[in-house]
Parts: structure tokens; C-alpha cells; sequence
């Protein structure tokens, strides 16, 4: 009797960016929109045997199932209009996290171990960098603009400004907060005390920052953060980047197992 064949990977790969948004948007086409466009193949396939009959000799009555046709046509539509923009906004969100995800891939050949969409308890952290000037929590925020537009983000410590309107959610909170828990996973999970540094990321915009306000958050356009960790002092020695980079990895593949399971 063959014996059992079974896959030599113990541990699934890493996640790559922006795989969280992804699995949230396939989900949202799955869930919201895919029953009903099937449902309404379904009708449209019955309307048109009805009306295949109303060409044969037979007693057809194609009136009802095509108004219950146009009525799932009609409101498959009216799914799709409501979805569009949740949709629209997801694919930039994406591409906006795998954009940074491949220009930060670039930080390796200095020394950084990159890691992206870290899940944490109810949200996640975009990208993960380890390296000699420390760790750093990545949040990336691909804001639309207007056409040609000239607007920046600005951050003055107190509040964020998109142009002249501050926006909904307080991403400065956001960023800070998913900082502090990964540097609570790092303590636990080494045994040492250590900083996280928060980074809010927006491509495509100018930012605009108060000089004061970058000791404890930079807030970029992704091109400049090479700039800013080359200045930056040096943290972390080659083998406290490998401890740190050993043990988030083996706490993601350990998240990973138990989600799975």
C-alpha cells in the first residue's frame, strides 16, 4: 500500500502585503455579491426555457419567471452600485500596501528584515521593519486626491490635516497604538525591553511635518523613509536584529497555525 504523501513546508509562507485588505475584499465579492449573481444566472437561465417553449408546441407561461428575472437583475444591480465604492476603496488601499510593500523589499540589502501585514487581535500592522536603527511599525494610508492636486498632509502633533480637512479616523492614534502592541509582543515574546517606532506612510502626497513631532512618529511620502533611517541613530547590532526577526517570525507562523486551526 502507498504511504500517505504529505507536503514537505511545515510552515505556510509569511504574508505578503496588503494580504489582509485582499482576503477582506474577496470576501466582500464572495459573500455580498457572488450568491446573488448566481441566483440571478439561475433565473435568467429559466426565463429563457420559458421562452424557448413559447416557441414549441407546449404550454409556456414565460411571464412570471421573467419578472422575477428582472426583479433579480434589478436588484444585482443595486448590489453592485452599493459595493463599488467599498470595492474601489479596497483596491487602492491595496495597491497603495503592495506599492510601499516592494519599495520597503528594497531596505533588506541595508541590514532591515522586512515583514508585512502582521495580524494583531482585531486589526494589522501593514509592515514590520527590523534593522539597525530599530523596529518600526509601518502604517501605509493610500488617500485619493484630486487630479493635479498640490494638497498635503500635514501633522502639527495635535491633529493630521488632509489638505484642510482632518479625516474621520485618526490614523496618528491608529499608528501609535498598533506600535505599543507590537512592542509588547517583542518584550514578551524576547525578554527584552524594547522601542517600536511608529511610521505613517503616504504615497503619493506631500507631508509636511513639525520638527519636534519626529521623536516619537514620522509621518512620509514613501520615498523619504530610506533618508530618514539612514540618519536615524543605530539601535540594534546585527544579532539583536536576527533574535528580534527570529522570534516575531516564529510568533506570526504561531498566529498563523492557530487561525488555521
Amino acid at each position: 500500500m502507498d504511504k500517505k504523501k504529505v507536503s514537505p513546508i511545515k510552515d505556510k509562507p509569511l504574508r505578503l502585503p496588503a494580504q489582509s485588505l485582499a482576503e477582506e475584499r474577496q470576501a466582500l465579492l464572495d459573500d455580498k455579491l457572488q450568491p446573488w449573481l448566481l441566483w440571478t444566472m439561475l433565473v435568467v437561465l429559466l426565463a429563457g426555457l420559458e421562452w424557448y417553449r413559447y416557441f414549441v408546441p407546449a404550454a409556456p407561461s414565460p411571464k412570471l419567471v421573467s419578472a422575477v428575472a428582472a426583479a433579480s437583475i434589478a436588484f444585482v444591480a443595486w448590489k453592485i452600485v452599493r459595493l463599488l465604492p467599498k470595492l474601489r476603496q479596497l483596491r487602492l488601499a491595496i495597491d497603495g500596501e503592495r506599492v510601499v510593500g516592494q519599495f520597503l523589499e528594497r531596505l533588506r540589502e541595508q541590514g532591515y528584515v522586512v515583514f508585512h501585514d502582521v495580524v494583531a487581535p482585531g486589526f494589522n500592522i501593514d509592515h514590520v521593519l527590523v534593522g539597525p536603527a530599530g523596529i518600526f511599525s509601518v502604517e501605509t494610508k493610500t488617500w485619493s486626491k484630486a487630479s493635479g492636486s498640490t494638497a498635503k498632509i500635514v501633522y502639527d502633533g495635535q491633529r493630521l490635516l488632509c489638505g484642510s480637512h482632518e479625516p474621520e479616523r485618526d490614523p496618528i492614534t491608529q499608528c501609535k497604538g498598533q506600535a505599543n502592541w507590537l512592542k509588547s509582543v517583542i518584550t514578551e515574546s524576547t525578554g527584552r525591553k524594547t522601542e517600536v517606532f511608529p511610521v505613517l506612510l503616504f504615497p503619493g502626497w506631500y507631508t509636511e511635518q513639525a520638527p519636534e513631532t519626529k521623536q516619537t512618529l514620522w509621518v512620509l511620502e514613501p520615498k523619504a523613509l530610506p533618508a530618514f533611517l539612514q540618519r536615524a541613530p543605530a539601535r540594534l547590532s546585527s544579532d539583536d536584529c536576527k533574535l528580534i526577526a527570529f522570534h516575531l517570525s516564529r510568533f506570526i507562523r504561531s498566529a498563523e497555525r492557530a487561525s488555521a486551526a
